[in-house]
């Protein structure tokens, strides 16, 4: 069987750590390590952590900790957790969750069963600080559609995510040889995403549509998971367009250049695919600031498929109509 390394991130976490140490090591089977990357904790995580593992024994997983000061912000520091980690495959983790009975060998499975597998993520069940249900999963807070999902079972996954990231980290399992093709990550990308992207476009990544965590929802989150209200929509639609389509473009300037760097690793198809994505966010980043003399080139855009194939479709369209310049 595939052995596991956990690749766990901290920050100020340790009101929630226990339940999550003791969550992972409940798996079967249960994973050969822990790496935890503590980013300049003032409070005492790494001692529940330890106290947590002690309890386990002979059975517990190995611990590593890290510590950084200053603190390196969360993907440079899930990078250093998961480049310390030496197991066949690895396991991201945030400190407040809780994984579900049985969550790693579903998904240690898969890998099992599919050498060409990279990278694999699920739902997760949304609930509150107490581990209370809220009602809604990641997927439905995040308008995952079907289609999507389908398009990731049916190995579309770069296509996929060229519209929109689809993959949470707290959700994910990937093959430690990602990382040959995947570090350094870049400081303009999130680690999940990136680790996504790069797997859809040298290999195979999917996903499993149940939920496996619960992952909390809290004032403290750095990343979280609500379902944005129409107001909140109508709002960000109505927001001036500031530096975000800037931001997006080197974005994806950023992943273009390291498909070109893989070489042979990435099929043409793919680079061709992300140098068409470019082209689309420069024409987003560069669209005048006056409303009215947009309208024209971005439903030219739009009924070309540029939006739809790129972007979120005419929710994307809208926001460049409305947006304030």
């Amino acid at each position: 069987m595939l052995d596991v390394s956990v690749a766990l991130c901290t920050r100020n976490g340790a009101r929630y750590l226990a339940a999550q140490v003791a969550s992972v090591c409940d798996q079967q089977p249960v994973p050969r390590e822990i790496v935890l990357s503590d980013d300049g904790s003032t409070d005492n995580g790494m001692a529940i952590v330890r106290e947590a593992l002690a309890k386990r024994g002979a059975d517990a997983p190995t611990l590593t900790v890290l510590q950084n000061a200053p603190p390196l912000g969360v993907t440079r520091n899930f990078e250093q957790a998961a480049t310390a980690c030496r197991s066949a495959l690895i396991a991201l983790c945030d400190q407040d969750d809780v994984w579900h009975a049985g969550r790693l060998a579903r998904m240690v499975a898969q890998f099992e069963a599919r050498p060409d597998l990279l990278l694999l993520h699920s739902d997760a069940l949304l609930v509150d600080g107490d581990l209370k249900p809220l009602g809604s999963t990641l997927f439905t807070a995040l308008e995952i559609k079907p289609e999507e999902l389908a398009a990731i079972a049916n190995g579309r996954a770069f296509e996929a995510l060229q519209r929109r990231n689809l993959v949470t980290g707290a959700t994910t399992v990937f093959r430690r040889s990602l990382l040959a093709a995947a570090l350094p990550f870049p400081p303009e990308w999130v680690h999940d995403e990136w680790l996504a992207a790069i797997a859809s476009a040298t290999g195979r990544m999917d996903v499993l549509p149940e939920p496996l965590i619960d992952y909390r929802q809290h004032a403290a989150n750095q990343i979280g998971a609500r379902r944005p209200t129409f107001k909140q929509k109508l709002a960000k639609a109505l927001a001036p367009r500031g530096t975000k389509h800037v931001e997006r473009l080197r974005r994806a300037e950023v992943l273009l250049q390291r498909l070109q760097a893989l070489g042979a690793e990435v099929p043409a198809k793919y680079v061709d695919a992300q140098r068409a994505k470019v082209a689309h966010q420069r024409f987003r980043t560069e669209l005048p600031p006056s409303r009215a003399v947009r309208w024209l080139p971005v439903l030219i855009a739009a009924a070309r498929g540029r939006y739809a194939r790129f972007d979120r479709g005419w929710q994307s369209v809208m926001q460049d109509l409305l947006e304030r310049g």
